[in-house]
């Protein structure tokens, strides 16, 4: 089974909404998550500095960068991979 890197923002006061659904996705094509959550605004923007992303969440899969919770959407169903 092929793991999927998921790096997503789960704040006291706010859950994205984008990285439960990229989770669901994951799950529903099969992937196995190692599930990154960052809990503190500025572990939020650390990493987008670092990574030179404007949002989260970010989904890594095989050392290809996919993108967000629409990126991945798009990326499952050009595999021909079942989307929930």
């Amino acid at each position: 089974m092929t793991t999927a890197t998921l790096t997503r923002m789960v704040l006291p006061d706010h859950t994205c909404p984008f990285g439960v659904r990229a989770k669901q996705l994951l799950e529903g094509a099969g992937y196995t998550v190692d599930d990154h959550v960052l809990t503190t605004r500025e572990e939020v923007d650390k990493f987008e500095a670092e990574r030179g992303v404007a949002t989260t969440p970010l989904v890594e899969i095989d050392g290809e960068t996919i993108g967000g919770a629409s990126e991945l959407e798009r990326w499952l169903e050009e595999k021909g991979q079942p989307v929930g």
